[in-house]
């Protein structure tokens, strides 16, 4: 098996981080134009400004997304994209799974829906 490495290049994979962040631009521009009456009559300085304020929106939202994506990006390490994982990924590596023999076999503690054992009168 011939596979071939992971590389960063693949991982952030640029025109779909641009997709996405201008994607979230575009929400946040139209949001922000919606709560701002630009769809309504109003006079136009008023849709001037709210233009604007969209634009401006739009443009640091476009910004910080992209941002943010490709500093989680680097925070993957390539080669364990691939890998394989055969336990939980938050039990430190040497707590037992909670599928061992030891687990299995303590005694199951009472339910809170259990009712009293007693009858009731």
């Amino acid at each position: 098996m011939t596979d071939k490495p992971t590389t960063r290049r693949d991982l952030m994979k640029p025109v779909q981080l641009l997709g996405l962040a201008f994607i979230a631009a575009l929400f946040a521009g139209f949001v922000t134009l919606m709560s701002m009456g630009f769809f309504q009559t109003r006079p136009a300085d008023q849709i001037q400004r709210a233009l604007i304020v969209g634009l401006v929106a739009a443009g640091a939202t476009f910004i910080v997304t992209l941002v943010s994506l490709a500093l989680l990006l680097l925070a993957v390490d390539p080669s364990k994209v691939t890998a394989t994982v055969d336990r939980p990924l938050l039990l430190p590596k040497n707590a037992p799974d909670a599928e061992s023999p030891e687990v299995a076999a303590t005694p199951e503690s009472p339910r809170a829906d259990d009712g009293p054992t007693e009858p009731r009168a």
